[in-house]
């Protein structure tokens, strides 16, 4: 990325600066550390002395990290469903950060962005955002900003990802249903009792408690209200 080295943050800079608050007082690390350390923050910048400044930022609050020197190398090695954040440089030597923000989308990638960058253009901090961006950072930025928006997207997106981690139990919940059972579900769900369902189905009132027993069972619900709630996530 072509920055003068007055953007750029350095690895004893950053140092210095995570370790102090604004006033100069010795800030406590612990009071930093994430809920849920399997976060992972990927770091994608052509600057090494960039890369390596954020990694130990990230490392004094107990976050893991994965850097990269340019999109393709990430792209690469990317495995969706991880939980985490990227942090991305705009201007790279060949695919830019704005388009593996867009591949990302394309592929239905659900990680928080955040666009950093040595240039203040306007347009392209307005396209990042409109993109899905959490956040748009000039270089240079303190050490506290960048943690507080790390920690705010993985608070927002952690919602996120135990909505989509529930749908796809859900969707394996349901799967293993035989047609049976998801005729006889499809009935439960229209509030209709077992004897009617017995009915509709021309089998016995006991067949119908056996078969809504295996339902409860294969979707591991307690009751009906969470049988719906699952069934409602995944329509």
């Amino acid at each position: 990325m072509a920055a003068s080295s007055g953007s750029k943050i350095h690895p004893q800079k950053a140092q210095r600066s995570a370790l102090r608050s604004p006033t100069g007082e010795t800030r406590t690390m612990q009071t930093e550390h994430p809920k849920k350390p399997a976060h992972t923050v990927f770091i994608v910048d052509d600057d090494p002395a960039v890369r390596d400044a954020i990694r130990w930022l990230m490392e004094q609050v107990k976050l893991k990290t994965q850097v990269y020197s340019s999109a393709d190398e990430f792209l690469a090695s990317y495995v969706p469903g991880v939980r985490g954040c990227l942090i991305l440089d705009i201007r790279m030597p060949g695919m830019s950060g704005l388009e593996l923000q867009e591949k990302l989308n394309a592929a239905g990638a659900l990680i928080p962005i955040i666009i950093v960058t040595g240039h203040g253009d306007v347009s392209i901090a307005v396209r990042a955002m409109k993109a899905g961006a959490v956040e748009f950072l000039q270089k240079p930025f303190t050490d506290q900003l960048l943690l507080d928006t790390v920690q705010s997207a993985l608070t927002k997106y952690s919602a996120i990802w135990d909505q989509e981690a529930r749908r796809e139990k859900s969707n394996k919940s349901l799967a293993s249903l035989t047609s049976r059972e998801r005729e006889v579900l499809g009935l439960m769900r229209a509030g209709k009792p077992n004897k009617v369902i017995a009915s509709i189905l021309n089998i016995s009132v006991r067949t119908v408690e056996g078969h809504r027993a295996t339902i409860m069972s294969k979707t591991g619900s307690r009751s009906l209200g969470e049988l719906f709630e699952m069934l409602h996530s995944h329509s």
